[in-house]
């Protein structure tokens, strides 16, 4: 499974970082890269418990039968999927700095371990192990990843 805990996986999220450009096309969604990338630096720190956001009552009902779905072996989050309001990014951002914190946020994620994982529920899915945050976060920016062509 592939995770953010694993070096070589944060290898390949940073390269690919690399080729993302303030240009870059986007697939699917609204956000321009550099909204991406605050929106993602917004997600992991959700992960380390800095961000702290409510459940969603549709999460409550949904999470449990759709977490077994989401967290399957190499299967990738699927286009358009909902966000929460509080992590939506909607202002202009300087790409370069946005990613300069994203790669801090990786980087800072990836050296503190399974252990600096929150015991706050994540806002869909509920209580979440390291292990689960760790899955989560890389399929989350593979996605943006992904939504741009990277």
């Amino acid at each position: 499974m592939r995770t953010l805990f694993s070096p070589a996986q944060v290898d390949e999220i940073k390269q690919r970082l690399q080729r993302l450009h303030p240009g870059s096309p986007r697939q699917w969604g609204s956000m321009n890269p550099a909204q991406a990338l605050a929106h993602c630096t917004l997600g992991i720190a959700t992960v380390t418990g800095e961000l702290r956001p409510p459940r969603l009552l549709i999460g409550r009902i949904l999470g449990p039968l759709v977490k077994s779905v989401a967290f399957r072996d190499h299967e990738p989050m699927r286009r358009n999927v909902a966000t929460a309001q509080c992590l939506i990014v909607t202002d202009e951002r300087d790409f370069d700095t946005e990613r300069d914190r994203l790669c801090a946020a990786i980087d800072r994620m990836a050296a503190a371990g399974p252990g600096a994982c929150t015991t706050h529920p994540h806002i869909f899915f509920g209580p979440l192990t390291p292990e689960e945050w760790g899955i989560l976060t890389y399929k989350h920016l593979d996605h943006h990843l992904r939504q741009f062509g990277v």
